[in-house]
């Protein structure tokens, strides 16, 4: 364990649990929803309210092989492909095969997806998938649909909820294992401030890290507080540079940031094409899927072509869809190009890459078990080797579903046959507090306004087009960020307070340090990481993983693995050697 915390005020208030799960998409509702089913104590805690995660603004669909002539085998060699030779095969046979019962449970709890008139469940294709598999609701409003059902189910089911509440780190037991998080709450009322829920487990499902970057389609939310927290904790991350930049996003001009809208790529799947200023089709002859190519191969093709013409941005033409096809299939999309003064019916849509999904994250084995015993994670927040070095597309909400139940299933049996520890004996004053070993150290809080700072200088350099150069330019960058923290001591004059902002900017400092610090390490281009110094896939050397921790004095050890293989998630609750500081 790091005994690295973040600065912040004494838990004023606690309250205990079996599970504790943080996170309100997919994947952490429906382990809650399951951990509950079985009986176990649990609490959920979100860091907006319960359907303000990433899960809601999924347009796209669900990938499972559900569709007449599809298997999970044909599903299985799509995601390998995507992945580009580090995926992890057995996670990815357990998606594919548990994924179609998985899908089936989600509507008993009562999602509904769009089916034809014979009821049949309506499929389309998206990169990178040979079939048409992907399950979608309301048209483009998939994520919307999913959410929605999971949030009704939690209410029905009674699960406590804490909402408006920012998680800030791992409790431990003088074992170094998990006993709940701290957390701060948003709000009004008896749970106001720095409170404590101890729990025999946490579960993790806190989603991405879209606002280190400038331009992404992740909601505000999305700081990497899940993966800070697990780095903070001592347990293990894994492919950090393998961030997906989603091709066709809308372009609202050079100086626009924070969430933008999304353009699916059902639209492409449905018969779009992507083409430049002279209405020229540029990924045609690029790859043998054109547009519908894995995510990786056509974010590069636009960005070639943005290059090669000198434009800000290229076009999603789909005229030729008529009116009723985009008001009846993408409302959403519609309506979010029109409220920009774009009109998809009568003229094509400017679109550009941007910062949409973390391919890396937290490591798991198959149970969603990480390296510090009792802490788990599941979604995107997790590495579980499903995605390795690119993830096919639609793929998210089916992870999450399928490892969250995983995890469930883990931890009720744990807790029933005595797996996990007892939750402390609560006193007077309300439970316990866990014991937490020798006095933690502090992690120093960056300004509110060194967030600004962290997107433009990972989007300048650790962006879609990454070079030693840009690199190591943003990592000059982002150590003399936390080098300006660390100067001014806990009280001084010029610190910054603890609060909302500087917890979240210190996340984002700690996550961007570490997605720098292996990109820097991986020299060679593979999957969504594209090196222009490095343009060449180099299996010999790097078909492996980055292992990467935060050792006991703040410095972040780089390590890789062996093989393609990613190891057992063996917990460690002493500084190990992983590799080599960065």
């Amino acid at each position: 364990m790091t005994g690295i915390r973040l600065t912040a005020p004494d838990p004023g208030w606690a309250i205990d649990a079996d599970v504790v799960v943080v996170g309100s998409g997919v994947a952490g509702l429906t382990a809650a929803l399951r951990c509950s089913a079985a009986g176990a104590r649990t609490v959920v805690v979100t860091k907006a309210r319960l359907d303000d995660g990433s899960t809601r603004w999924a347009q796209g669909g669900i990938a499972a092989a559900l569709g007449e002539g599809d298997t999970p085998e044909q599903h299985l060699d799509d995601t390998l492909v995507a992945g580009a030779g580090l995926c992890d095969e057995d996670a990815v046979r357990l998606l594919v095969t548990e994924g179609p019962a998985a899908v089936r449970r989600l509507i008993a709890t009562g999602a509904a997806f769009d089916t034809g008139a014979d009821g049949e469940i309506l499929l389309t294709r998206e990169g990178g998938h040979h079939r048409r598999r992907i399950a979608h609701a309301g048209g483009d409003a998939t994520g919307a649909e999913i959410s929605r059902a999971l949030v009704k189910a939690v209410h029905e089911t009674g699960i406590e909820t804490i909402e408006d509440a920012l998680v800030l780190d791992l409790l431990t037991d003088d074992a170094g294992r998990a006993a709940g998080v701290t957390l701060h709450v948003m709000g009004q009322g008896q749970r106001d401030g720095v409170g404590a829920v101890h729990a025999r487990a946490v579960v993790l499902a806190t989603g991405g890290m879209g606002q280190v970057f400038s331009s992404t389609t992740n909601p505000a939310v999305s700081t990497g507080d899940g993966v800070a927290l697990a780095l903070r904790a001592g347990a293990e991350v894994s492919d950090l540079e393998f961030v997906q930049f989603h091709p066709t996003v809308l372009w609202l001009g050079p100086d626009a940031e924070g969430q933008q809208p999304l353009v699916s790529e059902a639209v492409r799947g449905e018969g779009a094409h992507l083409v430049d200023a002279d209405g020229v089709r540029f990924m045609a002859g690029q790859h043998e899927m054109a547009e519908l190519a894995p995510r990786d191969i056509v974010a590069k093709g636009i960005m070639r072509r943005m290059r090669e013409t000198g434009a800000e941005h290229m076009y999603l033409d789909a005229r030729h869809f008529g009116r009723r096809m985009w008001e009846e299939r993408f409302p959403t999309i519609l309506a979010a190009c029109r409220a920009h003064g774009i009109d998809p019916v009568t003229e094509p849509v400017p679109v550009a890459p941007a910062a949409h999904y973390a391919s890396g994250g937290v490591r798991t084995d198959l149970h969603g078990r990480t390296t510090v015993e009792g802490l788990y994670a599941c979604g995107e927040v997790a590495c579980t080797g499903v995605h390795g070095a690119n993830r096919l597309a639609s793929n998210s909400l089916l992870e999450g579903l399928v490892f969250a139940e995983r995890i469930a299933d883990d931890v009720t049996a744990r807790l029933a046959g005595g797996d996990l520890p007892a939750r402390p004996a609560a006193g007077p004053d309300g439970p316990a507090p866990p014991a937490t070993g020798p006095a933690p150290r502090t992690c120093p809080l960056p300004a509110p306004d060194t967030r600004h700072e962290i997107q433009r200088t990972m989007t300048a350099g650790a962006g879609v087009l990454r070079s030693a150069r840009s690199l190591e330019r943003a990592a000059a960058g982002l150590d003399a960020l936390h080098e300006r923290a660390a100067r001014e001591p806990e009280g001084g004059a010029r610190a910054a307070e603890p609060c909302v902002e500087t917890w979240e900017a210190a996340n984002l400092l700690l996550v961007a340090r570490a997605l720098v610090a292996a990109a820097r390490r991986r020299e060679e281009t593979r999957g969504c990481h594209w090196r222009e110094d490095r343009p060449d896939r180099d299996d010999a050397a790097w078909r492996r993983h980055l292992l990467l921790r935060l050792d006991v004095d703040g410095t972040l050890v780089v390590g890789s693995t062996g093989t393609h293989a990613l190891p057992p998630a063996t917990h460690r609750t002493t500084p190990g050697s992983a590799g080599t500081p960065q």
